[in-house]
């Protein structure tokens, strides 16, 4: 499994936002400052990590984006879902889709769903806070 890289500059962006104190107001030119994330991939994922419930966002003077809970409360899974949907490895764990050609003889797919529990689970375990650690 390898995150596209809009996933991948997701993460690094709210590790960014996670090293600013919480009370800290961020734009989306200064994450794309400090990450080297282009400015309109930036901007373009804060929409989207504000949608999903991971930032917050105030308008006018002072205004700019913030983390929407502590860094601890934030999981790597949670971020790869707000840019990418669920977590799913192959189509047949996706309820939503039923597209697959073997679908009607595959011994596997009943298997399946326990593989992406297990890479979902591990996902879920990585907080936000233990990413933002300066090593």
């Amino acid at each position: 499994m390898r995150l596209t890289s809009l996933a991948d500059y997701a993460v690094v962006m709210m590790a960014a936002a996670a090293r600013h104190p919480g009370d800290a107001r961020l734009s989306a030119s200064l994450l794309a400052g400090e990450t080297g994330v282009p400015l309109p991939t930036a901007q373009k994922l804060m929409g989207r990590l504000a949608g999903a419930g991971l930032l917050s966002s105030a308008r006018g003077t002072g205004g700019g984006f913030r983390l929407a809970r502590e860094a601890g409360g934030i999981s790597l899974a949670d971020i790869i879902e707000a840019v990418e949907g669920p977590i799913a490895m192959t189509n047949c764990v996706d309820e939503k889709r039923n597209d697959c050609a073997l679908d009607g003889h595959c011994q596997v797919k009943p298997h399946l769903s326990v593989v992406n529990g297990a890479l979902r689970g591990a996902l879920q375990g990585v907080s936000l806070a233990s990413l933002a650690e300066v090593k």
